[in-house]
């Protein structure tokens, strides 16, 4: 089982066939800071989370090391309780590992989430493809379209593609805290 070093020579894209072309219903995401937050209604997420240490991390027989740093991760919560369950296990400490996800949870900071009811986790993938992917297979082992849900967030890059982020965190507040961490800059402000 070979292990690699997360670094620049991270694979582009998370999707493996086509990007989706930016979509106004992208407008419907709401960043929250705590699951309590986000409604019982099914949904996907983006969940932000953040990495002090470097994290030896496993998506079946692949392996990374993930480097300290802000990571995205895409996912749905269609059973009981819908979003605010979902997060609110991710966002738990002390949980029994269930899923690649809860290597990130447990060794890092969830940061809060980008949620929508009206898109799915893969759209949301499409829509952070400029983002390069640290473990093929993280996340995704079900999914026929993405390489991973998984996604590193390199500090001062917009997460959206052009003109999506402009939809996102409009209220200055909602905007998550991390050290080095500003607002990406909107066209026209």
């Amino acid at each position: 089982m070979a292990s690699e070093t997360v670094s620049s020579s991270m694979r582009r894209s998370a999707r493996a066939d086509r990007p989706a072309a930016p979509d106004a219903s992208l407008s419907a995401l709401a960043f929250i800071r705590a699951a309590s937050e986000a409604p019982s209604a099914p949904g996907a997420y983006a969940l932000l989370i953040a990495l002090t240490h470097p994290l030896e991390a496993r998506a079946g027989r692949r392996a990374a090391t993930l480097a300290p740093g802000l990571y995205l991760y895409c996912g749905s919560a269609k059973g009981p309780g819908g979003l605010r369950a979902r997060l609110g296990r991710h966002m738990r400490q002390g949980k029994r590992r269930r899923w690649h996800i809860d290597q990130l949870t447990e060794a890092g900071e969830s940061l809060g989430a980008w949620i929508t009811e009206a898109k799915g986790e893969c759209d949301l993938v499409a829509a952070l493809s400029a983002l390069p992917v640290p473990l093929e297979g993280f996340g995704s082992s079900d999914c026929p379209h993405c390489r991973s849900h998984l996604l590193f967030w390199p500090r001062g890059d917009a997460p959206w593609r052009s003109g999506e982020s402009a939809l996102l965190c409009r209220d200055e507040t909602q905007w998550p805290s991390w050290p080095g961490l500003s607002r990406p800059s909107t066209p026209g402000r």
